[in-house]
C-alpha cells in the first residue's frame, strides 16, 4: 500500500533526490508546528533537545489511558491483558528497530541518561578495579561521562579520554595509546549533540574487543536519523531515547547482549525485577523484567512503539537522505554569514549545527531569533568539555529532523544576520 508520504510526482519534496518524500503531509502531523512563537509562526530547530509529537504517538497514548490504563504483567483481567500486550509490542518494535537479536536484550528506562547509569552501576561498579581504564571522548554529552567518574571514584579504575582533532572527528591516529590491556570498558557517542560528527563506531569497537573490553554506545542522537544495526556494529551495549525520535519523555532503551544482562546484578530493587522473596533472601526475575523494578513507564513505552511505527512508515532511509540534503543546504548559507565560526567539519555528520557570530553572545542569538518565532539552542549544550575544547564557553545550535524545511533555514539565516547587525551598531 502506498504510504501518504510518498508523493513521486509531488512539487512539494526537496531536490530531486528526495522525490518521495511530502514534507507537507509530515508537518501536517506535528500539531505544535502550527502554532505562532512571540506572535510569528513557529521555526523548531531544536531538535537535538527533543522533538515534537505527531498526532499518531498522541492518539495512541490518549487512548492507552482512555481504554487500557492498567498495570502490566500482574493483572488477569482484560484491559491489564491488554496493557501488557502493547507493553510488550513496543519492545519487540524496539529490538526490531535496532535490529537487536530478540526483544529480551531491549531493557525499558527513562532515556538514554537512565540507560548508562544503569550500566556503569550494575556494571561497573562489581567488574571494575583498582587501576582499571575506562575510555570514553572528549565529544560525550556529560551523561556518558558523570556517571563515569562517580565509578571510577568507587572503584579506583581511571577514566580516560580519546581528544578531538580540530574538524571535530575523533583523533584515533595512535589508538594504541588508548586500547590498553587496561582497558575494560569503551563507552563512545554515536553523534555528537553539539559537532554532529557521526563516529566510527563500529571500527572503535572492534579495537576494543582486540584489548578484551566491553563496548557501549551513546545512541541518542543516532538512533533518530539513520538507522542503527547493534548486531553490525558489534556493541555490547546500546542507548537511546524516545524523546528524541518523536516519541514521548520518560522512555528509552537499553539494549544489552543476553549474557552480559544475566552475569549482571539488578540495578534497583522492588516490585516486578523478583521470582522470589524471603525475609532472608531473594532471587531475580528473568531478563529484562530483572532490570525494570516497579510500574514501568507503560503509556511511554507505548508511545515510543507507535514513534517507531511512524519512523517506520516514512522510513528511516529516507528521513536520513532528507536530512543531509537539509543540513548541506543549511551549512552552504550558513558559512556565507559574515564572522560566523562553525563547530565541527566532520564529513560523516548529522543534522545538528552549533556555532558563534563575531561580535554576539550565544544567550543573545537565542533570544533575538526567539523574537522571529525560530526556537534554537543557546550554551554548553551538556557537553562542556567540547566547549573547553574550542574555547568558547557556550555555542548557538540549529538542530533539524524531518519535519523541518528549507524555507526555515532562510527564515534563520535571515534573522541571524539582522541580529548581528542590530547588536554590532
Amino acid at each position: 500500500m502506498e504510504s501518504r508520504y510518498d508523493v513521486r510526482s509531488s512539487k512539494t519534496t526537496i531536490g530531486d533526490i528526495m522525490n518521495t518524500f511530502n514534507i507537507d503531509n509530515i508537518r501536517q502531523d506535528f500539531p505544535a508546528l502550527n502554532q505562532l512563537n512571540r506572535n510569528r509562526p513557529l521555526v523548531y530547530l531544536d531538535n537535538a533537545a527533543t522533538t515534537q509529537k505527531p498526532n499518531q504517538v498522541i492518539d495512541v497514548i490518549s487512548t492507552f489511558y482512555r481504554t487500557s490504563n492498567a498495570n502490566v504483567h500482574r493483572g488477569i483481567y482484560e484491559i491489564s491483558e491488554r496493557a501488557t500486550e502493547a507493553f510488550e509490542s513496543a519492545r519487540q518494535k524496539a529490538a526490531d528497530f535496532i535490529h537487536a537479536e530478540d526483544s529480551s536484550s531491549i531493557i525499558f528506562t527513562r532515556g538514554t541518561t537512565e540507560a548508562i547509569n544503569l550500566v556503569a552501576y550494575a556494571w561497573g561498579l562489581h567488574n571494575l578495579s583498582p587501576g582499571d581504564e575506562i575510555l570514553v571522548t572528549e565529544m560525550e554529552h556529560h551523561s556518558n561521562i558523570i556517571p563515569w567518574q562517580l565509578i571510577a571514584r568507587k572503584t579506583g579504575s581511571i577514566l580516560r579520554y580519546i581528544p578531538i582533532n580540530e574538524d571535530g572527528t575523533l583523533n584515533l591516529e595512535n589508538s594504541d595509546i588508548f586500547f590498553t590491556s587496561k582497558t575494560k570498558i569503551v563507552a563512545v557517542i554515536h553523534q555528537s549533540n553539539v559537532l554532529g560528527t557521526i563516529n566510527p563506531v563500529k571500527e572503535i569497537i572492534q579495537q576494543a574487543k582486540q584489548v578484551g573490553a566491553i563496548s557501549l554506545v551513546d545512541g541518542a542522537q543516532s538512533t533518530p536519523h539513520f538507522k542503527v544495526d547493534v548486531q553490525e556494529i558489534g556493541c555490547d551495549f546500546f542507548a537511546f531515547s524516545g524523546h528524541k525520535m518523536v516519541g514521548p519523555t520518560g522512555v528509552g532503551v537499553l539494549y544489552g547482549k543476553r549474557e552480559l544482562l544475566e552475569s549482571m546484578e539488578p540495578f534497583q530493587g522492588g516490585g516486578e525485577m523478583i521470582k522470589s522473596v524471603t525475609f532472608e533472601e531473594s532471587t531475580w526475575n528473568d531478563v529484562p523484567w530483572k532490570f525494570e523494578a516497579g510500574t514501568p513507564n507503560i503509556a511511554q513505552a507505548i508511545g515510543l512503539g507507535a514513534a517507531i511505527d511512524y519512523l517506520n512508515d516514512i522510513g528511516i532511509d529516507q528521513i536520513h537522505t532528507y536530512e543531509q540534503e537539509l543540513t548541506e543546504y543549511a551549512l552552504d548559507i550558513l558559512e556565507k554569514i559574515p564572522g560566523i565560526q562553525i563547530y565541527g567539519q566532520a564529513p560523516n555528520r548529522g543534522a545538528v549545527i552549533s556555532f558563534n557570530v563575531d561580535g554576539v553572545h550565544p544567550h543573545d542569538m537565542v533570544q533575538f531569533l526567539d523574537q522571529d518565532g525560530i526556537a534554537v539552542r543557546g550554551g554548553h549544550h551538556c557537553a562542556q568539555p567540547i566547549m573547553k575544547k574550542f574555547n568558547v564557553s557556550a555555542t548557538t545550535r540549529a538542530s533539524f529532523y524531518l519535519y523541518n524545511t528549507r524555507d526555515e533555514i532562510d527564515h534563520l539565516v535571515e534573522s541571524i544576520n539582522k541580529t548581528a547587525s542590530f547588536l554590532r551598531r
